[in-house]
């Protein structure tokens, strides 16, 4: 009887050693990690759905734009495949609480660099240049901040333009608005005079709809887009950073991104590298 309880009692011993020294079964992978991200087999990207066209989500349901390129290029590098992506919709003001809670991995929802959300938040080497424009009707322009004194901007909440003119222009009227379609509403609406957003973006939807100018079409500092992660998640921000200034450079990615995706939606005379940054690098 002894002997038998004695092999039952080695048999469960030698099962519990085999279970815990089984290196290949890794349970626990910090979320956002990049073993996290693999072992899920997507990687979570936050986006806009409504900003063409450098994200947009188009008529099939379908993502697409200069941002959108660049999040499946990761994901093909990182998990082998380039649709294993979770596209996250948001708001431009979701983009630093959607990191911190873990809703994405990584940001490239044309996310402006500054100093303030860089204390939230962890920015990639910058893809883009960009600075804060000014649309309005062509009817009735805006060609400076002074023609704006009196009278309402459309500017969306926790971006840069915001900022910008909560902090330098007392005497313009803020109306401040969610989602990027919901400034062009404005302005056509009559609701305001005028939209303030990236000038990339006003210069293409200009573009695209007669009757509109970008009478302001650099206000501020030269600012960069980028991508960002949670505070703190270097292992995901040293892999993207590495890509930037390894393959993707070698590649002229950015400049090749541009010319498919951008390029047919400025005016003629606007050339890639007036936007684009390549290899991180800006000066």
């Amino acid at each position: 009887m002894k002997k038998i309880l004695m092999t039952i009692c080695l048999v469960l011993l030698v099962g519990l050693t085999g279970c815990s020294s089984n290196p290949s079964k890794k349970i626990n992978a910090a979320p956002g990690s990049l073993e996290a991200i693999k072992n899920a087999g997507t990687i979570k990207i936050g986006i806009f759905s409504d900003d063409a066209p450098f994200c947009y989500q188009d008529a099939d349901g379908s993502f697409k734009g200069y941002d959108v390129e660049l999040g499946k290029r990761i994901a093909k590098e990182l998990i082998g495949d380039e649709n294993k992506i979770t596209w996250v919709v948001m708001n431009p003001a979701n983009r630093i609480p959607y990191l911190q809670t873990g809703k994405v991995d990584l940001m490239l929802a044309d996310f402006t660099v500054t100093d303030d959300r860089a204390k939230s938040v962890d920015f990639t080497l910058p893809y883009e240049k960009v600075s804060i424009g000014v649309v309005s009707s062509e009817k009735a322009p805006i060609n400076s901040v002074d023609d704006l004194k009196g009278k309402t901007l459309a500017v969306n909440t926790g971006t840069t333009a915001d900022g910008y003119f909560s902090k330098n222009s007392p005497d313009v009227k803020l109306l401040k608005i969610d989602a990027i379609t919901d400034g062009y509403q404005a302005l056509v609406s009559g609701r305001a005079s005028a939209f303030a957003q990236d000038n990339t973006l006003l210069l293409s939807w200009a573009k695209k709809n007669p009757g509109y100018v970008v009478g302001i079409k650099e206000l501020g500092n030269k600012d960069y887009i980028a991508g960002a992660v949670k505070k703190g998640n270097k292992e995901l921000l040293d892999y993207v950073n590495g890509l930037i200034k390894g393959k993707l450079n070698d590649e002229q990615f950015f400049h090749k991104d541009f010319d498919n995706t951008l390029k047919s939606s400025f005016p003629a005379d606007f050339t890639a590298d007036q936007i684009v940054v390549e290899g991180g690098k800006t000066k």
